[in-house]
């Protein structure tokens, strides 16, 4: 089984503004999500646990689990550019992303799904027939991209809406649909 759980909450995500490479840490109410994570998750034995670099996420897998993770670049956060950390409200947006003709930096969103997919196809392939459960902590996008890999992406390209909020959690098999939802 596949866990995919998004990061608890941070001080950008009270303050409602776009968290890329320049987050912050959790705050209290990011670790209390990750611990009411941890007691939901207490039922099951996780034998890999993998997240994104980013320190809120690694936070959250290690509070929800109690085991160092493995982190992999390929889990990171999208890249929001210059507009990282501004208010949601005053940012221009393109569909889910900040305007790339607007803010340098932001990154390209084929090759952000190419990275996450690529991901889990390596997981896929070493662990499909294997029964272990695995916990993946990532992002909005992130877990939305993960999301997709087992949904598919829909005809609209929102991949976000896959996604769960801080600090839940959505569970997946390969070859399966989802089958659970915090």
């Amino acid at each position: 089984m596949i866990y995919v759980i998004r990061h608890g909450e941070t001080d950008l995500n009270k303050e409602e503004r776009i968290q890329g490479r320049s987050g912050l840490p959790l705050n209290e109410n990011g670790r209390n999500q990750a611990e009411i994570l941890r007691d939901k998750l207490k039922q099951y034995r996780f034998d890999l646990v993998f997240s994104s670099p980013q320190e809120r996420a690694v936070e959250t897998a290690e509070i929800a689990t109690g085991i160092k993770v493995n982190t992999d670049s390929r889990l990171d956060v999208f890249d929001l550019g210059e507009a990282d950390r501004m208010k949601k409200n005053e940012v221009k947006m393109v569909g889910s992303i900040p305007d790339p003709s607007v803010y340098d930096g932001v990154e390209e969103i084929p090759g952000f799904i190419g990275r996450i997919f690529d991901f889990m196809k390596e997981i896929e392939n070493k662990y499909a027939n294997k029964e272990l459960n695995i916990l993946i902590s990532g992002h909005r996008c992130t877990t939305g991209c993960i999301g997709a890999y087992f949904e598919g992406i829909p005809e609209d390209r929102n991949i976000i809406r896959f996604s769960s909020g801080n600090g839940k959690f959505k569970v997946y098999e390969f070859n399966q649909n989802k089958i659970f939802k915090s």
